[in-house]
């Protein structure tokens, strides 16, 4: 395999071209505490068994709280949430006393006002350079109607 010399500034910059949802992840530490982060990098997989992945940086809390889990929720955010983001994104010890949510199956963070909460059991993960790839296998979820916020090149947004 050869190195490429295309970096990571300007893969960011490509990226960024794609509009996508924004979530946030939330799963359980080994402590028993609630742990999230905002994440972009969610992609349909399957839809027998409904399969669903999601992207995390070795460097994360979130990847230790993760891996060897049973679960964990994406909760897509609505257009007024660019706030939620930016906290679960910030690397704040505890974004959790900031925000109202409730507690869902297997103890997991529900966010208060989102577009839609999807609870996954872990099914398998892929490492996959700096990151590991999650998969979930989609156990139940909630759908609330609501508009959703967009990344588009580095900014939030809406589509209505």
């Amino acid at each position: 395999m050869t190195q490429s010399h295309f970096g990571a500034p300007d893969f960011r910059a490509l990226l960024s071209c794609f509009a996508t949802g924004v979530t946030v992840a939330t799963t359980i530490s080994d402590d028993g505490l609630p742990v999230g982060m905002t994440a972009s990098a969610v992609s349909a997989v399957s839809l027998n068994p409904p399969l669903l992945l999601v992207c995390v940086s070795k460097d994360a809390r979130f990847h230790d709280a993760l891996t060897g889990n049973a679960g964990f929720a994406l909760n897509i955010l609505a257009e007024d949430q660019s706030t939620v983001s930016e906290l679960f994104a910030s690397g704040l010890d505890n974004p959790f006393l900031q925000i109202g949510y409730t507690e869902g199956p297997g103890g997991l963070s529900l966010l208060d006002d989102v577009v839609a909460h999807i609870i996954c059991g872990s099914w398998s993960t892929y490492d996959a350079g700096d990151h590991t790839v999650f998969f979930g296998e989609v156990r139940e979820g909630q759908i609330y109607g609501r508009a959703p916020l967009i990344h588009y090149r580095s900014n939030y947004t809406s589509i209505l």
